[in-house]
């Protein structure tokens, strides 16, 4: 029986790994994409993350990935397709039939953006649109771009976008907003945002990067002059897995706090998945530790 069994191979699930290898707990770490990353390989370049200053996506994702061979960490190709809680740990059912008794389980298979689903939004994905304004506002220094959505996350990129663009186009369907009312008029004071409102984005154009998105608006189409369009419509959580096993908020997140402790005992969460404000590579490898920690002491304490 494994100490631990780690599901998802992004950055949570690696930094896990790391720490799982050097306490030398039994473990796996199981990846069902095509190779280790997570979201961060589909990322043009990586800002953000502590010493490694504008390092592309997939090189961090494969530096990561040589860290944990060098630690020894185990890893396995696989897709989980249940996960039953056993009396004495949990039983871990794979797609191809195999299985895993464990005694923990961390649950690290992290959270994909919400698309708009129109022509050129994927084309352009990494060459002008993002859904990170946090991650990738300062490669647009000095330029316009629009921000699409009407929730926090989306007025809060909105304002953040207003220090470092030329102009900030929000465009958004209706002519009220789910953000709370503060953020809303923070960023009605920023005199370089225009409002589009009651609006729905109809396609991103451009050669090779971003030059335009068109909008239908109750006037018709407009053409809006932008280098890079932000994505702010939600996320959707990769967490089917988990329902039925652990509690999952209104949006599907797992419930756990900054220990990364699911409600049932001996399940974990890190990374994306969980209730957390902050969604980035360095708070997913952080949390990757973090768990593997309080593993640590839930094993400890059997």
């Amino acid at each position: 029986m494994l100490d631990t069994m780690i599901i998802g191979a992004g950055p949570a699930g690696m930094a896990a790994g790391i720490y799982a290898a050097r306490a030398e707990l039994s473990h796996l770490v199981l990846e069902s994409g095509l190779m280790s990353g997570g979201q961060i390989i589909n990322t043009s370049e990586v800002d953000n993350y502590p010493g490694l200053k504008g390092i592309g996506g997939f090189e961090l994702a494969m530096k990561f990935r040589e860290h944990c061979d060098g630690c020894g960490v185990q890893f396995k190709d696989g897709k989980v397709v249940k996960v039953e809680k056993k009396e004495n740990g949990f039983l871990v059912l794979l797609e191809n039939g195999e299985s895993y008794e464990t005694k923990t389980v961390l649950f690290a298979t992290g959270a994909k953006h919400r698309t708009l689903g129109i022509p050129g939004e994927a084309e352009f994905t990494g060459s002008g649109v993002s859904y990170c304004a946090t991650c990738d506002g300062a490669f647009f220094r000095g330029k316009e771009v629009a921000v699409i959505g009407g929730g926090d996350v989306a007025i809060e990129d909105a304002i953040f976008l207003a220090r470092v663009c030329s102009k900030v186009y929000l465009v958004h369907r209706r002519d009220e907003f789910r953000a709370a009312k503060t953020l809303v008029n923070r960023l009605r004071a920023c005199e370089n945002v225009e409002f589009v409102l009651k609006a729905t984005p109809s396609e991103i154009k451009g050669n090779g990067r971003v030059e335009s998105l068109c909008v239908n608006t109750p006037d018709g189409e407009r053409v809006l002059p932008v280098s890079g369009v932000f994505v702010a419509v939600g996320m959707l959580p990769n967490t089917e897995l988990l329902k039925g096993l652990v509690s999952l908020d209104e949006a599907g997140y797992v419930v756990a706090g900054e220990d990364c402790r699911a409600d049932v005992p001996g399940v974990f969460a890190a990374g994306d998945l969980r209730t957390k404000h902050l969604r980035q590579v360095v708070t997913a490898a952080a949390d990757g530790a973090t768990a593997i920690y309080e593993i640590e002491a839930y094993l400890n304490q059997q």
